[in-house]
């Protein structure tokens, strides 16, 4: 029976899979955040600094979109059939009223996997697959999404007052780490959009941003000599996780962009007290400079010090010291030529 069982599983493309759950699927679920609530961030940014209302509008649908655009974009990395991707829509918006973005991870998972089981099995199809999906992914989110909107709500704000309370240390270890999981193959977006009532913003936003940017600025200007210009744009304005496949031939190279990180994080948190305003945005980094615009966002921004803060630590610092750390790495043979190519 098990194996029966199993081979239908197998038949229905359903099984466990460390990178179709938590690298494919949570990556598209980042996609489906950018295509709603950080959009929305961008859309209201502008709308305040233009005084442009009806864009303020715009923002507001974008936002309320943010669930059914996550639990989509979700099923869409599985390959869900279309009555069971449609369906899902209704799943997102009830698992993210109640569990926010990780609920709704957990909740479009499942009702996907189960509505690709029922999947024209029956001569009702239309009834059933769209039940069984809906019925399913909201059941669970009632279950477990208060708890899960809690943990990761009091783990933001636990993360964001300690950075308020200590910036010179929450700093470093806020930019370092979350730096280093936007150049992992997981989402460095929905990590931050997950964690506190509104993502993680503030000065702890800030810290994550320049983190990021420490990154993929970083390692855009240490390749520079092997990838030119191509290498700059899609690192540093698309993503440095265009180097997990050279990091893992040799670990050193992720030195520079991460020492960068530890370095700008409390410069951002204790000398300029950039805040980001979008708990996405700040896990973007500079991917089509969305973390600076986030940071430009934020209702403390405004003056000078700000301006010269958000060049310095988005942009010329991680170049500047990134360099310098990969030139001393070069000189002790850490790290050698060919180590940071791209195929592009």
């Amino acid at each position: 029976m098990f194996k029966k069982f199993s081979a239908f599983c197998r038949k229905k493309d359903v099984y466990f899979s460390a990178k179709r759950y938590f690298v494919n699927a949570m990556s598209a679920m980042a996609m489906g955040l950018f295509a709603s609530l950080l959009i929305s961030t961008i859309f209201d940014t502008i709308a305040a600094r233009v005084g442009w209302a009806w864009l303020g509008t715009v923002a507001g649908y974008a936002k309320n979109a943010n669930g059914a655009a996550m639990a989509v974009a979700i099923g869409l990395s599985l390959g869900t059939p279309q009555l069971v991707t449609l369906s899902l829509a209704a799943v997102g918006v009830g698992a993210n009223a109640l569990g926010g973005p990780l609920g709704t991870f957990i909740c479009a998972l499942v009702a996907a996997e189960l509505g690709k089981l029922v999947s024209k099995e029956t001569k009702v199809d239309i009834l059933v697959t769209p039940t069984v999906t809906i019925l399913s992914g909201c059941a669970l989110a009632a279950l477990i999404g208060p708890g899960v909107s809690l943990v990761m709500t009091g783990l933001g704000n636990i993360i964001m007052e300690a950075t308020e309370l200590h910036p010179l240390w929450m700093g470093i270890i806020v930019s370092v780490i979350v730096g280093m999981v936007l150049t992992l193959p997981i989402s460095s977006a929905a990590l931050c959009a997950s964690l506190g009532a509104a993502g993680l913003v503030g000065l702890a936003g800030g810290a994550a941003t320049a983190g990021c940017c420490a990154q993929m600025i970083g390692f855009a200007v240490m390749s520079f000599k092997e990838n030119r210009w191509g290498g700059l744009v899609a690192q540093g304005l698309g993503t440095s996780m265009l180097q997990i496949g050279n990091i893992w031939k040799n670990p050193w190279i992720w030195l520079p962009p991460t020492l960068a990180a530890a370095i700008t994080g409390p410069v951002s948190t204790c000398l300029f007290r950039l805040e980001n305003a979008s708990g996405v945005a700040s896990g973007m980094g500079t991917c089509g400079l969305v973390g600076p615009i986030g940071i430009i966002g934020a209702e403390s921004f405004g003056g000078a010090m700000d301006w010269i803060g958000l060049v310095l630590v988005c942009i010329v610092l991680p170049a500047v010291l990134t360099w310098i750390f990969a030139e001393i790495m070069r000189k002790f043979g850490l790290i050698k030529p060919g180590d940071t190519k791209l195929d592009l």
